[in-house]
């Protein structure tokens, strides 16, 4: 599943979504990189 995270205060990332952490954070994959985030929710 593609999903996009928040790095910082005005950094994202979208890639697809690798395992979800105890602390409600995701891993995803951006080709070859790693990224640890929090889950940007959106309205739909």
């Amino acid at each position: 599943m593609l999903q996009t995270i928040v790095l910082g205060s005005c950094i994202s990332v979208q890639g697809m979504v690798e395992r979800k952490l105890p602390d409600g954070r995701l891993v995803v994959r951006v080709g070859q990189r790693l990224f640890t985030g929090l889950p940007v929710i959106g309205s739909a």
